[in-house]
């Protein structure tokens, strides 16, 4: 049973976007490391399904769909990884449960083991803080989408943008960010959280009072 090794990940994240690149894949392992002693999973699932997590498909610029169903790719291909590793099935069942259960807007599989709970939330934590503020406006950018823009009524009722409305940095902050809290599975996890999230609440309170002449 051979381990992943760091340049062998590595290569399958060469062509990444800066948002979803190696340096977010190594974040979310030393994360997920961290997580994975404080709860007592188990760290070889989880260092594995770390490393595998958006191995396939996760940037902006790709087809929409097959962005939409990166957990799923990923997941696949970590089985074949996997399996050429010599991994047993029930290990590699597990990691492939991680990589399938931890986007933030699936409807589908949700995290259920130790595991998955883990690898959710160190990939969610890298959605808040300082990090987490950088990610989401590079990631606009990469959309052609701005930093900043006042939202509309529809979109603060329902979510949705009105025809011809950009989904700025803000909008993005407002839909998923200032709720990733609320989602997380691990006492250690929701601990970082807290002042990760405080942080970015304060970062768009000032961006909006600046971009209003308010401050």
């Amino acid at each position: 049973m051979e381990p992943i090794r760091i340049e062998e990940a590595r290569a399958w994240y060469r062509d990444a976007d800066p948002v979803h690149d190696f340096e977010h894949v190594l974040r979310v392992y030393r994360m997920a490391e961290r997580l994975a002693q404080a709860e007592g999973a188990d760290l070889t699932i989880v260092r594995a399904a770390a490393w595998l997590h958006d191995s396939r498909g996760s940037a902006p610029g790709e087809n929409d769909s097959l962005r939409a169903e990166h957990h799923l790719a990923s997941a696949e291909f970590a089985g074949e990884v996997l399996a050429k590793k010599g991994w047993p099935a029930e290990q590699i069942a597990a990691v492939q449960a991680c990589i399938r259960s931890h986007r933030f807007r699936d409807r589908g599989e949700k995290p259920e083991t130790l595991e998955a709970k883990v690898l959710f939330d160190a990939d969610k934590l890298d959605v808040l803080g300082a990090i987490g503020v950088a990610r989401t406006i590079a990631y606009a950018a990469l959309d052609g989408q701005p930093v900043y823009t006042e939202p509309s009524h529809q979109f603060m009722q329902t979510g949705q943008t009105e025809p011809g409305e950009s989904y700025s940095s803000y909008h993005e902050f407002l839909f998923k960010l200032r709720h990733v809290k609320e989602r997380l599975f691990t006492a250690s996890g929701r601990a970082i959280a807290e002042a990760r999230h405080a942080y970015m609440i304060e970062f768009y309170g000032q961006l909006q009072a600046e971009v209003r002449g308010e401050r």
